[in-house]
């Protein structure tokens, strides 16, 4: 893991992953179209999963060790890498070139602390704690999902969250790509742009109908 490249396969190798889990829990999301009952019973389901091979929640905490895994190599080798980046030009250009490849780094290390940040406090609200902004209870996630997105600066920060993951996405696939030497020509360049493009719609637009239907009482309790 000390080499440049070892670290980059590292993010690309744990992005992706992390790729498969949201568009999972995005699956999960959208259940809160079909009901309470329905959101309530896949919310459920995921903990009685592998049963009875694995205990109760047995197979919902190897998904989170693998994930907590996961994050700890991608933000490991983010941090390595701008160290290295940071260190290999120790003086300032005479002249300050804006360019596209300086912006999206930018985007991709702010946009980074952003969605981590996130995370944080997306687990205190649905999973660790469960916090309900309302006050009301805590022990029904359908419920939960409603009071919390039912206040609008919730909403807001998880729409902006959502388009940080977008355009993280966006971007990451991309560079993933390049790592991984699926963008040797013209044809597999426009193809990993058009794919990171249209995940990280997928992703923003998906996670952010939810929480917006909450707000506009489409999903009611």
């Amino acid at each position: 893991m000390r080499t440049t490249i070892a670290l980059k396969l590292g993010m690309a190798v744990s992005g992706f992953i992390f790729l498969g889990f949201v568009l999972a829990h995005m699956y999960g999301n959208l259940k809160a179209f079909a009901g309470h009952d329905a959101f309530n019973e896949y919310a459920h389901h995921l903990r009685e999963l592998g049963e009875p091979m694995l205990p109760h929640e047995g197979a919902l905490w190897i998904l989170r060790l693998g994930l907590i895994l996961s994050l700890v190599v991608h933000v490991y080798c983010a941090v390595v890498l701008w160290r290295r980046a940071a260190r290999a030009r120790t003086t300032k250009y005479v002249v300050k070139k804006d360019t596209g490849a300086t912006r999206a780094s930018l985007m991709m290390r702010w946009g980074g602390v952003t969605i981590l940040v996130f995370l944080v406090w997306h687990l205190l609200n649905f999973t660790v704690v469960k916090v309900n902004p309302q006050g009301g209870a805590t022990n029904d996630p359908y419920d939960l999902m409603v009071d919390t997105f039912d206040v609008w600066w919730m909403t807001v920060i998880y729409i902006v969250a959502m388009l940080a993951l977008g355009a993280h996405l966006h971007h990451g696939i991309w560079s993933a790509a390049q790592t991984l030497g699926w963008t040797g020509t013209a044809a597999k360049r426009q193809r990993a742009k058009t794919f990171g493009f249209v995940m990280a719609l997928i992703v923003s637009v998906g996670f952010s109908l939810v929480p917006l239907a909450v707000l506009a009482g489409i999903i009611t309790k």
